[in-house]
């Protein structure tokens, strides 16, 4: 056996001598394990020996008296179980939508119902007036609603309803369909 070592936390390089080889093979048929067998041999490791096994093909081995026979089972108390049945998903679900089953129906709305004398352009919006924008801003059809605004607010009380929204409601609102 051959030992050598060069400076502070260098490997230890060992040559494993027949009758080490010889001793290892016996410890292992003996059903001992990797650690056990390393401290038997002195100066060599667990993973050492693990290694040597497998390049000599050591598979069957005795067992341990302990490990032979399997372990009783300890008795459970009956409990009883509701299973829950889920639906089945497949494939990876981490951005898959959540779809609520239960949907309120809710009266449709549309944005272009506005009457005529009521439409106002940007130049005539003012605290009072609604905000709230109709139709695409490059058409020449555009307005805004200018209905009166609710005090401190931006919009009417039916924009006010669509643009402010509790969080809860918006996450489970399905997309409505744009109307233009």
């Amino acid at each position: 056996m051959v030992a050598r070592s060069e400076g502070k936390g260098a490997m230890t390089v060992l040559t494993w001598s027949d009758d080490r080889v010889e001793q290892l093979k016996k410890l292992w048929e003996a059903g001992l394990s990797a650690s056990q067998i390393a401290a038997e041999l002195g100066n060599v490791t667990r993973n050492a020996v693990i290694g040597k096994v497998h390049r000599l093909g050591l598979s069957g081995r005795a067992k341990s008296p302990s490990s032979a026979a399997p372990r009783p089972r300890k008795a459970r108390p009956a409990q009883h179980m509701m299973r829950v049945t889920r639906p089945i998903s497949r494939g990876n679900t981490a951005l898959a939508q959540a779809f609520e089953v239960e949907v309120e129906a809710e009266p449709v709305t549309y944005d272009n119902v506005v009457p005529m004398s009521q439409r106002l352009s940007l130049l005539e919006l003012n605290e009072a007036t609604c905000h709230w924008p109709v139709g695409d801003p490059s058409s020449p059809d555009f307005f805004f609603c200018g209905g009166r605004a609710l005090s401190g607010l931006p919009y009417c009380a039916q924009h006010s309803r669509v643009a402010y929204q509790p969080a809860a409601d918006r996450r489970r609102a399905p997309a409505k369909p744009s109307t233009r």
